[in-house]
């Protein structure tokens, strides 16, 4: 054990109240959510950054010590990487993602260039028993995630966005419901379940108006999959619910074919049941009409209205009426018009 002065604490590591004075080990259990010290060796121009604890970004340069969790990553349009087998101070590990998941990256988008390089310096420790120094590794998470937990929605319906990729308007959407939501004098709960840790669009739907929100990191997992999911899903929904909000705003990270479980999300029955409106996100006509075929033939489920690039001027939206029998209404332009949409479908719906 010995002691590292961190500069910067990754968002990841939310829960676990880290000082920038940390006492770390050589023993690294290499299990997804443990939090690790690492020294940054190299510099970037682009994907520079590091959100922080406080929800601030932080740029990162050579040399910084920073904490983050290992973890996986599959991202279409970022870094692809595995969570290692084994680990030893002086290994080097890379940064997957602006929330601190680390581990081996195997594949990197060209838009956003190399990943960081971080010479690993220990697992951090933490010491839970009152007056002892047993130093046990730091991990994500506020709440152990109840794998056969039952979903209880109390009867509060739920707004979900889905979207056809990565970076298709999902959190640009929830904010615009979220925030006219609230202007019609709704309580508004928020959540996101699925991607790779990152606070960031959670704390935009604060911003937006949502009164409370939770992200599947605060049940100690750093990246979410088709096996947790569902569980994730049910977890966050009866916590959220437990608080009686008028109404629930759920962003389905990623894509309908991504890796990180939307499908098995959208194929457990008790969740689907609970999903009282739901908006498609796309980036193109094309993806729009995609989309919705999914979601009706694999999952039963009609949309309600296509947002996203899809529909930035009137070429896509009159595609996407033409095509795919739905409504189009852009979240950034007509961001009224798209939450007196969701609306209008959540009193049909609830009547």
């Amino acid at each position: 054990m010995k002691t590292v002065i961190v500069d910067k604490i990754a968002s990841v590591a939310q829960h676990s109240n880290l000082g920038n004075e940390l006492r770390v080990s050589k023993d690294i259990p290499c299990e997804e959510g443990v939090l690790v010290a690492a020294r940054v060796l190299n510099n970037k121009s682009r994907y520079n950054q590091l959100e922080l604890t406080t929800g601030r970004m932080a740029t990162v340069k050579q040399g910084d010590v920073i904490v983050g969790a290992l973890g996986h990553r599959k991202a279409l349009r970022g870094y692809s990487g595995h969570l290692p087998s084994s680990l030893s101070v002086g290994d080097t590990i890379q940064l997957l993602n602006i929330g601190g998941v680390m581990g081996i990256c195997d594949s990197a988008n060209p838009d956003v260039g190399p990943p960081f390089d971080c010479e690993v310096l220990g697992t951090v420790l933490h010491f839970p028993y009152l007056g002892e120094r047993i130093g046990v590794p730091a991990k994500v998470g506020e709440t152990a995630l109840d794998e056969d937990g039952e979903l209880n929605m109390h009867g509060v319906p739920v707004v979900a966005l889905s979207g056809t990729c990565m970076d298709s308007g999902k959190t640009a959407a929830a904010c615009a419901i979220v925030s006219r939501l609230r202007h019609q004098g709704l309580h508004v709960a928020a959540c996101k379940a699925t991607g790779v840790s990152l606070r960031r669009d959670i704390l935009a739907m604060e911003d937006a108006g949502a009164e409370s929100s939770m992200i599947f990191s605060d049940f100690g997992v750093v990246t979410t999959t088709a096996l947790n999911g569902p569980a994730l899903t049910r977890a966050l929904l009866s916590s959220l619910s437990a608080k009686h909000p008028d109404v629930i705003v759920l962003e389905l990270g990623d894509g309908l074919l991504g890796a990180y479980g939307v499908d098995a999300i959208l194929s457990d029955e008790a969740v689907r049941e609970a999903l009282t409106v739901v908006v498609l996100c796309a980036n193109d006509p094309v993806s729009a009409w995609g989309g919705a075929r999914i979601l009706r033939d694999d999952y039963n489920i009609e949309p309600s209205v296509v947002t996203g690039p899809a529909t930035d001027n009137a070429v896509g939206v009159d595609q996407i009426l033409d095509k795919a029998g739905l409504p189009a209404i852009n979240a950034l332009s007509n961001s009224v018009a798209l939450g007196d949409h969701v609306v209008a479908g959540l009193k049909e719906a609830t009547q």
